[in-house]
């Protein structure tokens, strides 16, 4: 009897030992693989000068002038693709002199030079005086189309 009992004693501690043990088990190791995400990064926009911008829709504008019948020259100067002010009409009579006897008598078909550069801006208040203008307002206005350096030292935006 005391083998069964020692047996028992024994077995007890067997599975006590046992199920007290915990099996430790290592952490599963995941495996990610690592890709390389390229993001293509859009191309920077190309700085735009608004003088440069001006400037060369300036050049673009046409440099002669073909008169069609009822026009004057303050008609002329005052066309937005001129000058957008018709104060202006003494530079195109004083760049066409040799076509222009009297600037109050143009006729269709005569064809105009308009000055683009070559002038100054108190050229342009002289011309803007001799035709009338307010002795207020000898400067051409912002809309006025005048080259792009003038329209800088007036302070007038692009």
């Amino acid at each position: 009897m005391k083998k069964l009992i020692l047996l028992a004693i024994a077995l007890c501690v067997m599975l006590a030992w046992g199920c007290s043990k915990k099996v430790q088990t290592e952490p599963e190791v995941v495996v990610v693989e690592e890709k390389e995400v390229i993001v293509e990064q859009p191309a920077p926009a190309p700085v735009v000068d608004p003088m440069a911008v001006y400037k060369a829709e300036y050049d673009a504008l046409p440099v002669t002038h073909t008169v069609t019948k009822g026009e004057c020259l303050w008609w002329i100067s005052e066309y937005k693709h001129v000058y957008n002010d018709p104060f202006m009409w003494p530079l195109i009579y004083k760049a066409n002199r040799d076509k222009i006897k009297n600037p109050d008598l143009i006729y269709p078909g005569q064809q105009f030079d308009v000055p683009r550069y070559g002038f100054d801006l108190e050229e342009v208040k002289a011309s803007r005086k001799e035709a009338g203008a307010p002795w207020k307002a000898l400067e051409p206005g912002q809309d006025a189309v005048i080259p792009a350096e003038m329209r800088a030292a007036l302070g007038y935006s692009f």
